[in-house]
């Protein structure tokens, strides 16, 4: 792993075989599913941590209003609100945050589609004039989040700005598209941390490498 830049993420190289299963412990039912440990949950809550400062360094005096992508992004997101809210509680930067979520669905078994389909509410109304802050746990080729931030945009939020937890290094990836990147990896298809692969593995505190026979087995 190296430090590409503060905001934009620890990179981790195309040839990080990622830790062996006996060093950690995770749900025994998926031995025979993962390959590696890619990231311990340990190094991500440390770097969520990490960006919380980040965002409260930017938002300052503003308020926000947090916009969560469900499944995936459910703990990401808590756990980086909880961070936000311990480090106002120890400063005189308190950010007060209000939670919405949103669904996505863009992928089939590992592969993102190109259909983008916004389930719940599409009706972001109350996001005029907010300070607007996306929490997400993967950016793949980044069509799915260039086509929300500009759904978002249309209800005229003051500002909009994205955190990714994970970020994939893929062809033509348009760096704009997040403001706060956790750790820039190289195109695997990872599952834990609330990461699925058709509903299997959000269970998994670790990121992990799913295994071909891990693949077939929960394919649909």
């Amino acid at each position: 792993m190296e430090l590409a830049g503060k905001k934009r993420g620890i990179v981790i190289k195309d040839d990080w075989p990622g830790y062996g299963l006996d060093l950690f412990t995770y749900p025994e039912h998926y031995h025979d599913d993962i390959d590696s440990v890619y990231i311990p949950h340990g190094v991500v809550m440390n770097r969520t941590e990490r960006l919380a400062r980040y965002i409260v360094d930017d938002f300052v005096d503003d308020d926000i209003m947090v916009l969560c992508v469900l499944k995936g992004g459910y703990k990401f997101c808590a756990d980086l609100m909880e961070c936000i809210k311990v480090l106002g509680c120890n400063s005189n930067k308190y950010l007060e945050t209000r939670v919405e979520f949103i669904r996505l669905k863009s992928y089939l078994n590992d592969q993102s589609t190109e259909d983008l389909h916004i389930i719940g509410s599409r009706d972001l109304s109350f996001l005029l004039g907010k300070s607007v802050l996306i929490v997400e746990a993967i950016v793949d080729t980044g069509k799915t989040m260039k086509t929300l931030r500009k759904h978002v945009e249309t209800f005229q939020p003051k500002m909009v700005k994205v955190a990714g937890l994970l970020v994939k290094r893929a062809p033509n990836m348009d760096e704009n598209l997040t403001d706060y990147v956790g750790f820039e990896i190289p195109n695997r298809f990872v599952v834990g941390y609330a990461l699925d692969y058709n509903e299997y593995f959000r269970d998994l505190n670790h990121i992990c490498v799913i295994s071909k026979s891990g693949k077939q087995k929960y394919k649909v």
